[in-house]
């Protein structure tokens, strides 16, 4: 998430209350999450274990809650609670705005585009040409949408992601400021839900199709001709390669890579980042050949004792 308009390091610190590191001019163009950081940008760190990571990252100003060796041409950021500073800079930057009609105002809708009675379309929503937009869909602020594309009922677009720090008091939710981006010729079943990012974009590539009721979460980037059927839910931070299928009730972890081509049959609980060109199944995911195999002489361990028995 980009600012409006660049801050400087002691800006930002008197937002925030805290202390910095470094020139007071340095310069600060926006915030992120360590997986889409760019020079100019906040990351926040709060754990030991990501602290290198963090510092390390391509982001030049890092709020942290522990001094530590500032890397040179970078900036800190010393906070007693780097993740309730992060949703200040959110709430500030990108403050929720509150719609008082249906369609905002703000909302651009291109030629020819039809929007079906009971559809929320929030502040700065972009639509391009020749869309349908079913009943009862809810697209919140700032999403984007190509042409041509088509979003049956009930689907919710924008919602916030699901990404919560455990306090002793109950869990407290990290502010999604990002945005979803929708590409042209993309077709949404019904009941589909796909959150924004928490700072960045969740992006659906063009000429994907996606089945009813599928989950794609926060900071997830699926490609072009990727086809997902129902069922599906798609953990936040994920990127889905180009022309992927996703068959009925896959799910998978977060921030993992799926490649190009590939082939995941339903069911299967993607665990890990998986090569593009081939078939999967099961759970653990491996090849569906081997797996197959393996389900196979399974099958075959009651003949095997039964033989044994009779020894």
């Amino acid at each position: 998430m980009k600012f409006p308009k660049p801050h400087t390091l002691q800006q930002i610190s008197q937002l925030i209350s805290c202390k910095f590191v470094g020139d007071e001019n340095f310069e600060v163009l926006g915030m992120n999450e360590i997986h889409v950081v760019e020079p100019g940008d906040i990351v926040f760190v709060d754990h030991p274990k990501y602290y290198d990571k963090a510092l390390n990252s391509a982001a030049t100003i890092i709020l942290i809650n522990k001094e530590v060796d500032c890397p040179e041409g970078k900036a800190l950021l010393i906070s007693d609670d780097p993740f309730r500073d992060f949703n200040k800079l959110t709430n500030h930057f990108k403050p929720f705005t509150p719609s008082s009609s249906a369609i905002s105002d703000t909302a651009k809708i291109g030629k020819n585009t039809i929007i079906q009675p009971n559809c929320f379309i929030g502040n700065n929503v972009t639509i391009g040409d020749n869309c349908v937009i079913h009943s009862n869909v809810s697209i919140y602020d700032d999403t984007i949408i190509g042409n041509n594309v088509t979003i049956h009922a009930g689907c919710v677009l924008g919602a916030s992601a699901f990404y919560y720090k455990n306090r002793p008091e109950g869990f407290d939710q990290l502010k999604s400021g990002g945005r979803v981006i929708i590409k042209d010729n993309v077709d949404i079943g019904a009941m589909c839900s796909i959150d924004r990012g928490v700072t960045g974009d969740t992006t659906i590539g063009e000429g994907s199709k996606l089945d009813n009721q599928i989950q794609v979460g926060h900071d997830t980037v699926i490609g072009k001709k990727c086809l997902i059927a129902s069922q599906t839910g798609i953990a936040g931070c994920c990127i889905i390669e180009d022309e992927v299928t996703l068959w009925g009730q896959v799910g998978t972890t977060s921030g993992i890579t799926i490649g190009k081509k590939a082939n995941v049959l339903g069911q299967t609980g993607v665990t890990k980042s998986i090569a593009g060109g081939k078939s999967y199944f099961g759970t653990p995911i491996e090849e569906s050949r081997e797996k197959l195999k393996d389900l196979a002489y399974v099958k075959k361990i009651p003949e095997i004792l039964k033989q044994l028995k009779e020894k």
